[in-house]
């Protein structure tokens, strides 16, 4: 899954997603600077 990532909110969206049983896999800079794109991973339920 991919998801947009506020900077000034990393650690409250990333703890979310961790709750939900995503891992993030990797982090990249967005269309601007204040947005990263997040790529998550969990097994198929």
């Amino acid at each position: 899954m991919t998801a947009p990532v506020l900077v000034h909110a990393t650690k409250q969206i990333l703890d979310n997603f961790g709750e939900d049983g995503w891992e993030l896999v990797q982090m990249v800079p967005g269309m601007n600077p204040e947005n990263l794109v997040a790529y998550f991973k969990r097994a198929r339920q």
